[in-house]
């Protein structure tokens, strides 16, 4: 059973996992370094250690033990019990879930074993914004989707807001990073699928049509600012649109996602 340690110090140096949130170039560095990820809110911190991460400490207010009873019940790691105001100095703003948990990453796995038995995986190229990786993630996961691959630029889908924003979607959607960028559609294509890129190009024909019939489709959507690489938008075998109102020539790559898993879902 985890121990429950009462803290009344925000420097003590046990809580070294949880300082400054807000700075994300510093908490990428820190997570990547000690290999751990951290997990805010009662639902994500139980899905997570429910998906075999193994928690490295807890920290909450008094309020949420009950509610995480079982899992400090099958933990031996320490649980650091703050009041909310100490908990607001630790980690750089109001923690309003209450309950934070810092995990060990578990080693990735290979793109085979991930797209093994899959009928529709997501692809995303150098997604730059934690908050859309999530979201990718999570409309994946409701669309029903088997697996995401990210290439090596994407940001971090393990990371705190990624996490949230998906709801715990990262902990049961298998996923895992492309290891060669410039050869990774056409490493989807002699893995049976069909890569269908989110794209402007003069080519690009309505999602719908682009999807139907096939049997295993890679949707492949690019970056935030400039789409999809010319390498990656040549390289697909069909290139799409979500048509849309006079005027209106895109959406949010989140948006884009969550609309066109839905009809790939249903070719």
């Amino acid at each position: 059973m985890a121990t429950i340690v009462e803290i009344d110090d925000p420097a003590d140096p046990r809580l070294a996992d949880y300082r400054d949130l807000r700075d994300v170039e510093l908490r990428k560095h820190l997570e990547a370094d000690h290999g751990l990820f951290l997990a805010e809110g009662e639902k994500v911190v139980r899905r997570a250690v429910a998906a075999g991460f193994r928690p490295r400490s807890f920290l909450m207010a008094p309020r949420w033990l009950d509610g995480l009873a079982t899992e400090l019940s099958a933990s031996d790691a320490p649980c650091f019990v703050l009041s909310e105001a100490l908990i607001e100095q630790v980690t750089g703003f109001h923690v309003h879930r209450g309950a934070l948990a810092s995990l060990e990453r578990l080693p990735l796995p290979s793109v085979e074993s991930v797209v093994e038995g899959a009928r529709s995986v997501l692809v995303l190229e150098d997604l730059v914004d934690h908050t859309n990786v999530g979201a990718v993630f999570r409309s994946g996961a409701a669309m029903g989707f088997d697996a995401v691959l990210l290439a090596p630029r994407c940001a971090d889908p393990l990371y705190r807001r990624s996490i949230k924003v998906g709801m715990g979607a990262v902990f049961t959607m298998p996923w895992t990073r492309l290891p060669s960028w410039p050869d990774a559609l056409t490493s989807l294509a002699d893995l049976g699928f069909t890569t269908v890129a989110l794209t402007l190009a003069p080519d690009a024909v309505p999602i719908e049509d682009a999807v139907a019939g096939l049997d295993r489709v890679a949707l492949v959507l690019g970056s935030e600012g400039h789409g999809l690489s010319a390498r990656w938008e040549s390289t697909a075998a069909r290139r799409a649109i979500i048509p849309m109102a006079a005027g209106i020539d895109s959406l949010n790559v989140a948006a884009a996602s969550a609309v066109a898993c839905y009809v790939t879902a249903r070719r």
